[in-house]
């Protein structure tokens, strides 16, 4: 465990672009475990499901928690101003691997190291965000999942089209707040104009703003 192919055959585990990253970084310690650096976006309770399918999941691979492995857990409880020094705290504790999501944490944790392996759940525009350099080949420290699905917005509009043939016109509910909000407005605006529908878009912001959004529609 506390040799370099250990290291290596630990990071294969985390991403499939592991073997990629410069491993010549820090050299374990012997009797040292590898160090999961685990930043939630959220509060332990809100993510309590998805971190026990996180350490569920290492321990089918065989990195059981305590034993051979261990995680440091931090949370940033949507509160992202405090990312930076959270991962300021990782790199003292020279943990092996950064384990997070939300486009705040990643990128924190980008700027902060070009040497520990930054493994992210899921972002909404990895490349856009200038994460990764390409969804194929991310280069660098940093690797994980694009939730990008430009081809949906297509498919959508045209399953719509089919359970209302006659229509003409539809308004989108767009909360703009959200970094994935633009490019998927963008992506629907394309495909309804191939399909030669005309499209309205409701900009929301809270949940307070979805029935005036609405209301004012009808009224047009």
């Amino acid at each position: 465990m506390a040799s370099h192919i250990g290291r290596r055959k630990f990071l294969a585990t985390l991403g499939g672009a592991a073997a990629a990253w410069p491993l010549a970084a820090r050299a374990q310690q012997p009797g040292k475990l590898p160090i999961i650096g685990f930043l939630g976006a959220n509060t332990p309770s809100v993510q309590s499901q998805w971190t026990a399918a996180f350490v569920q999941r290492l321990r089918e691979l065989g990195w059981i928690e305590g034993r051979n492995v261990a995680i440091e857990y931090r949370w940033a409880e949507g509160r992202f101003d405090r990312s930076p020094e959270i991962i300021a705290e990782f790199i003292r504790l020279k943990v092996d691997v950064i384990v997070t999501h939300g486009t705040a944490n990643v990128v924190a944790a980008k700027q902060a190291t070009s040497v520990i392996p930054i493994v992210f759940a899921t972002l909404p525009d990895p490349v856009g965000d200038k994460v990764v350099a390409s969804l194929a080949r991310p280069g660098g420290n940093v690797t994980g999942l694009s939730n990008q699905a430009p081809d949906l917005a297509g498919k959508r509009l045209e399953l719509l089209r089919e359970v209302i043939p006659g229509l003409r016109r539809l308004a989108i509910l767009a909360n703009v707040s959200t970094p994935t909000a633009l490019p998927e407005i963008d992506d629907v605006q394309a495909a309804a104009h191939t399909l030669g529908l005309e499209v309205a878009i409701l900009e929301i912001r809270r949940a307070e703003d979805i029935a005036p959004a609405i209301a004012d529609e009808v009224i047009e």
